[in-house]
């Protein structure tokens, strides 16, 4: 008689259903998730009681701080490289839709300057983006 303590098999637990679970919720919250793009740059829109939202992806947005810097699509851009952009931009397709971000303490003849600059170069859609809400007057 052997009376020894018989060797038992390891228990074998397979993990490939947890991980596949795992996965699967991992990729349902990456798809379900709204990724907001939002630039780096701060600016103080004005306020502005009107609800239209531009929504067509073919558009340049321009943002005007009271530093004086100007970004185009996120990159700073001095004055002639800007000229540069908008008449690209205005010969690729006139129809291009110029969106201004400028800051609420931005010069109104800097604005019209610009907006002059892209009307000169055959960009004739321009709009102004204000921070959606009440005009509280200010």
């Amino acid at each position: 008689m052997r009376f020894g303590a018989a060797r038992r098999a390891d228990p074998i637990l397979d993990v490939t259903p947890m991980i596949d679970i795992v996965f699967q919720l991992v990729l349902f919250f990456m798809v379900s998730t709204q990724f907001v793009s939002s630039p780096g740059i701060q600016v103080d829109l004005p306020r502005s009681s009107a609800q239209t939202v531009l929504t067509d992806e073919a558009h340049v947005n321009i943002w005007m701080t009271t530093s004086g810097a100007v970004y185009v699509d996120d990159v700073v851009v001095d004055t002639p490289e800007l000229q540069r952009i908008l008449k690209a931009k205005g010969k690729a397709d006139p129809r291009t839709t110029v969106v201004l971000k400028a800051d609420q303490g931005v010069p109104h003849g800097r604005v019209v300057g610009i907006m002059d600059m892209a009307h000169n170069y055959g960009l004739s859609n321009l709009a102004i983006a204000t921070d959606p809400g009440a005009d509280d007057g200010e």
